[in-house]
């Protein structure tokens, strides 16, 4: 379950970047995202996931689902309450990212409906490290 693509947005921007590799920090969230808290970040607000075929099925692209990480084959609902890896990052899945209206505003008509329950994974960040494109999803 490899991962495809990272997307963070700056704090003081609206534009995703795609990046290559980021800095996971632990209770905090993806370094230079919007979504990074320097005092803690709330359960399920440190990073998103989402299984590339369910962005390709419902015609987007990487990051345009405004999930942080896109990967291959990853079975979303099974990564509920438990713990995985994204490349040397352990992880903690805590619940479905529901689509919302400003999704839909950026993208297109429908898309709620499109990503209901499939919207991707809100989970925490257990330890610090990198995550890397081409790196495994992997549930310990």
């Amino acid at each position: 379950m490899p991962v495809d693509a990272i997307h963070i947005r700056p704090p003081e921007s609206s534009d995703l970047l795609s990046v290559e590799k980021v800095r996971a920090i632990a209770g905090k969230g993806l370094e230079g995202d919007r979504y990074f808290f320097e005092e803690g970040a709330k359960p399920g607000l440190a990073l998103t996931l989402i299984d590339e075929a369910v962005v390709a099925e419902v015609g987007l692209k990487p990051g345009e689902t405004r999930r942080q990480v896109t990967a291959s084959g990853v079975d979303i609902p099974d990564l509920i309450g438990k713990r995985f890896r994204v490349g040397e990052v352990e992880c903690y899945g805590v619940e479905i990212c529901e689509p919302c209206r400003h999704l839909q505003d950026l993208t297109r008509p429908g898309i709620i409906l499109d990503l209901l329950h499939r919207g991707g994974l809100n989970a925490d960040i257990l330890t610090d490290g990198f995550i890397s494109v081409g790196d495994d999803v992997v549930v310990m």
